[in-house]
């Protein structure tokens, strides 16, 4: 492995695209309730909307999400020495006072980012770093606070999207509540990624993926909400992130379950598509579905997990 491709596994490439996807689903549910979207023109417009705050703000998304990956790793360096050596830091290709180096200036870099966007998304920026931090260094020895933690980054994360405009924090803030139990679900499966998980672990992660497709399709109750433009992103969704699930339920194996991590991981583009769909058309969520291709051509050369 060359020290680029090494620094570059370290920052999990085909994770970062799934956090611009939180960034953007947040942009579309917040321009909806703007009311400066066109239905008529594939359920978005061109003009005035603030398009370099969003590029500014997906950035920042990104630079958070590779740093806590990056501190991930150099927390768990000395278990990967024994579980996964093959991984950068336990191998030698990244000493581990650089990796925490790189990670901590990645978070650094995405919060001064997002203050350059404006100072709500500065300052949501700061919590996904502290959060991030809790989780690495605490959090996610804990069964319960560790998926929590991690669900309460992406639900920030969302919330960083919806935060380009500032005036609509506080009225969509219950959005962060879907990616919370998402994550979760994820964060309970990955637990048996090395060994075998267990099967009530599987069965909860199973029960949250359901009831995420459940809330999503709740917020017809909204006025500015499609449910049937969401409606196909959401069984989309499903018939990617359920099929392994079974199978890691049913042989309870290593393999099968990093497998069933990966497919959620990668989910949450869909689950973000699902969301702007609702909000901005069913044209801005094909739009968001783009990004899932480039993803999964990166996992087939990049770790997920």
């Amino acid at each position: 492995m060359s020290k680029f491709r090494a620094y570059l596994t370290l920052m999990r490439p085909p994770n970062l695209l799934t956090a611009l996807a939180d960034i953007l689903a947040g942009f579309a549910a917040a321009t909806a309730l703007q009311h400066t979207i066109d239905s008529e023109v594939f359920g978005f417009i061109l003009h005035d909307l603030p398009w370099i705050k969003l590029a500014i703000t997906g950035v920042a998304s990104m630079c958070l999400y590779a740093g806590g990956v990056v501190l991930n790793d150099f927390f768990d360096a000395k278990l990967d020495q024994v579980e996964r050596p093959e991984r950068p830091i336990p191998s030698g290709q990244v000493p581990p006072a650089r990796a925490a180096a790189i990670g901590a200036g990645l978070l650094l870099i995405g919060i001064i980012l997002a203050f350059i966007s404006n100072p709500v998304s500065g300052w949501i920026a700061l919590i996904i770093a502290v959060l991030v931090c809790s989780y690495n260094a605490y959090a996610k020895k804990n069964s319960f606070f560790g998926p929590l933690n991690m669900g309460l980054c992406r639900g920030c994360n969302l919330l960083l999207g919806i935060s380009i405009f500032p005036q609509q924090v506080v009225p969509m803030g219950f959005l962060v509540i879907i990616p919370i139990v998402y994550i979760s679900a994820i964060t309970l499966v990955s637990r048996g990624e090395v060994h075998s998980g267990s099967k009530a672990s599987i069965n909860l992660a199973l029960a949250l993926y359901l009831l995420t497709a459940m809330m999503v399709l709740s917020l017809g109750v909204l006025s500015e909400f499609y449910v049937l433009y969401s409606l196909l992103f959401l069984v989309i969704l499903m018939m990617v992130v359920l099929p392994p699930m079974f199978k890691a339920r049913s042989s309870n194996t290593p393999s099968l379950i990093g497998l069933a991590v990966k497919h959620g991981v990668l989910g949450l583009i869909i689950l973000n598509a699902a969301i702007a769909a609702g909000f901005a058309g069913w044209f801005f969520g094909l739009l968001l579905l783009i990004l899932l291709p480039f993803s999964m051509l990166l996992a087939k050369s990049f770790a997920v997990t």
